[in-house]
């Protein structure tokens, strides 16, 4: 349910690459499509020593760096919104010239707080005594939030003591994509597929979220991570619960989040075999030569870049439906999808034709779509009996909503934050849950020493991740 809407928003790590890539960009398409309050003042802070000037000129090459020029409207009047404050959170007396240049906000504050997590807990402290955590504000904090169960639990009590639950909002970006949230209205706004969503018609789903890219400038982050952390323990079990979830009473953020709890709360815990990690070495991806991690590294290295897991949700829906997940770096392309295989029918009456099951693939990125594979005739004339082949029915969402501009993701969640709705946010309980299938998933790799496969660059990881599927008799979807 939406809140009050802020009439100031303060941008932390204003200067930083999120910032300028999503945040900035975001926030002006958003003013240019008048979705912004009319009153609403976006104060920019960190450690850059700017003024408003410089901090505005900032903004403009972000936004004609990172924004598509036909969105790129009322330039002027998202400028004139900015201002900036220089702020060390590790010197508490800068927060009182910050809460100065916030100053009054009658609407209510949001926040939106990149920083390193090991500032979390200064950051909330000088925000809280200053003022600026009061009742009119809310909180929104970027990933990663912790590690582990732990130190998610450090962070989200240092958040709680000055914010309540209700005002915090956690970030997983991509619960802003469109085909994301179009999951759910597939699922819940039309007949024919709910009745069908269960144990009985679907046969196993799979998720796969695919990078091209290395490491990025990130080797401090990555070592520190892996692909677990880094991406199934958010981004893929945000979706996993989305394909899993009950349907829930209304689409407000209470029942949403709910029935997603419920769902990651059911997740078995893994046993031996039902995982594979690796690590890329060296080979071709997009037709040029890309070295291995540990060169990228510059030193040796058992962190993975690739994981493979089957998993079991354990209730009456899902029972013995498997949900193969698997992400990596350096893949052969970029892509996320989700993968609804559903079962044979049970009796073919078409006895010179092979008929194949149904499947639902849908496209988060990089192109969103639906498609839905079918079994159709094949045109023209047979005394042998009637051929089949399998026909895909593809919705191309770019096409399917024409006249709708292609948003970025954050977009939307800015716009919820500025307006206090938590539906696409992650509650508390979720990150707990979460994290709790993550760490016991590490246990056991450790428990059995488990060391990541190499795999060639350009390739779809180790051929473990392969087998993993195939002793099921499934494929993975390419």
């Amino acid at each position: 349910m939406t809140g009050t809407k802020a009439s100031k928003l303060l941008l932390f790590g204003a200067t930083g690459d999120l910032a300028q890539r999503m945040l900035l960009p975001s926030l002006s398409a958003l003013a240019a499509d008048g979705f912004l309050p009319e009153r609403l003042g976006i104060i920019g802070t960190a450690r850059s020593d700017l003024d408003d000037h410089a901090f505005r000129n900032l903004a403009r090459a972000a936004v004609e760096t990172h924004l598509p020029a036909n969105r790129r409207a009322s330039m002027a009047d998202f400028l004139n919104r900015l201002s900036y404050q220089p702020l060390d959170v590790t010197a508490p007396e800068g927060f009182d010239a910050l809460a100065e240049r916030v100053g009054e906000a009658p609407g209510g504050l949001s926040i939106f707080l990149s920083t390193a997590p090991s500032l979390f807990e200064q950051t909330i402290a000088g925000l809280a005594r200053v003022g600026l955590a009061g009742d009119g504000a809310r909180i929104s904090l970027e990933k990663p939030l912790g590690h582990d169960l732990a130190s998610s639990c450090t962070i989200n009590d240092a958040v709680a003591a000055a914010f309540p639950e209700e005002r915090i909002f956690r970030i997983d970006h991509y619960l802003g994509k469109e085909t994301v949230q179009n999951l759910i209205a597939l699922r819940f706004a039309n007949l024919m597929f709910e009745p069908l969503w269960n144990a009985r018609h679907i046969d196993h789903v799979q998720i796969t979220v695919a990078e091209t890219v290395g490491l990025e400038g990130r080797a401090d982050f990555y070592e520190n991570t892996g692909a677990l952390r880094d991406m199934v323990q958010n981004h893929m079990l945000q979706l996993l619960a989305l394909v899993a979830m009950e349907p829930p009473v209304s689409f407000d953020a209470g029942p949403v989040r709910d029935e997603k709890v419920k769902v990651l709360r059911a997740l078995r815990p893994l046993k031996a075999g039902e995982s594979v990690t690796g690590q890329y070495r060296g080979g071709a991806v997009g037709g040029a030569f890309v070295p291995g991690y540990d060169e990228e590294l510059g030193r040796d290295s058992e962190v993975e870049t690739f994981v493979a897991l089957k998993a079991h949700v354990d209730n009456w829906r899902w029972h013995g439906v498997p949900f193969y997940l698997r992400t990596g770096k350096r893949m052969p392309q970029r892509l996320t999808e989700i993968v609804v295989q559903f079962r044979c029918i049970p009796h073919s009456i078409f006895k010179q034709a092979r008929t194949h099951p149904n499947r639902l693939v849908i496209g988060i990125q990089p192109r969103e779509n639906i498609t839905l594979s079918l079994m159709a005739k094949v045109p023209g004339l047979d005394r042998r009996g009637m051929s089949l082949r399998q026909v895909p029915l593809d919705i191309a969402l770019a096409d399917a909503l024409s006249g709708r501009e292609r948003r970025i993701a954050y977009e939307r969640l800015l716009l919820d934050l500025i307006e206090g709705d938590q539906t696409l946010f992650v509650r508390r309980d979720e990150v707990e849950a979460q994290w709790r299938w993550i760490d016991a998933i590490r246990a056991l790799w450790q428990e059995e020493g488990l060391t990541p496969r190499p795999y060639s660059a350009g390739s779809w990881g180790p051929s473990a991740s392969i087998a993993l599927a195939e002793r099921d008799g499934v494929s993975w979807h390419e």
